[in-house]
């Protein structure tokens, strides 16, 4: 992360495009506010074993570093997201009760987090077990100010995905070519690959505005510059079948024609 500074000031910003930046305490928040940023996301742990693995400290110790960086980021006008790590289950930990969860999702919307994303780690979520997550979660928050957070280590991300949907959930994080992981979790892959994420939702009959065509293009392209294969299973069986983006969601949607 000791390049973040010269990532931040060298990438073309697209207008319209969100670039949020993590932040551990105030000192990186301090570091972050020369490079320009609009909006800040804090990310405790969900167990005392990852927070100490990844912040180096506990999770009340986490949250109160976190909550520094929050009060000064909404002072400064900047728009301030919440991700909770290991929300299912920790590598350290073993498996994590809800109500800890809820309880630092409350937490984090008295800081004053517009959205908590609540983070499946290392990937060991089931459907049965988001369901349990989401049950105990929304006591404390509304589905529209909650995201979900999946990395497809035994591919339930889709699964878990349509578990988190079913209580209302609209927002998802994912990722390119599903890259992505964590240097503390050992084994678990990256994060829900975008491809697959928008070819199950157009299945779903739900319209994202996104061109599966382009957007398996630019999967293959950070893929062949990585030097890796991609994560994405849609990205590898579609591959250069398709050239158009009506086709695809046709073959998604197991119909002849678009509603």
């Amino acid at each position: 992360m000791s390049d973040g500074t010269d990532v931040m000031k060298t990438i073309k910003r697209s207008p319209g495009v969100n670039y949020p930046v993590l932040i551990p305490n105030l000192k990186g928040y301090e570091t972050a506010m020369k490079c320009n940023i609009e909006e800040v996301a804090i990310f405790p742990a969900g167990s005392e074993g990852f927070s100490q693995k990844n912040l180096n400290c506990s999770v009340e110790e986490g949250l109160k570093r976190f909550k520094e960086v929050a009060v000064q980021a909404i002072k400064d006008g900047l728009r301030v997201r919440g991700y909770i790590s290991c929300v299912v289950g920790c590598p350290y930990d073993g498996p994590i009760h809800p109500k800890g969860i809820a309880k630092i999702t409350e937490e984090l919307f008295a800081m004053g987090c517009y959205e908590v994303s609540l983070g499946d780690t290392i990937g060991v979520g089931t459907a049965g077990s988001v369901q349990r997550l989401m049950r105990e979660v929304l006591k404390v928050a509304k589905p529209e100010n909650l995201a979900l957070h999946f990395h497809d280590t035994y591919g339930q991300g889709l699964s878990n995905l349509l578990a988190g949907l079913e209580f209302g959930i609209k927002t998802v994080d994912s990722s390119i070519s599903g890259l992505g992981g964590c240097p503390y979790a050992r084994g678990a892959t990256g994060n829900l690959a975008t491809e697959d994420l928008v070819y199950f939702l157009y299945g779903l009959g739900v319209n994202t505005d996104i061109d599966l065509v382009k957007l398996i293009e630019a999967g293959r392209y950070i893929s062949n510059f990585l030097g890796k294969m991609t994560e994405s299973r849609v990205n590898r069986a579609l591959s250069d079948r398709f050239k158009n983006h009506s086709d695809i969601v046709k073959i998604a949607a197991c119909t002849s024609q678009l509603n």
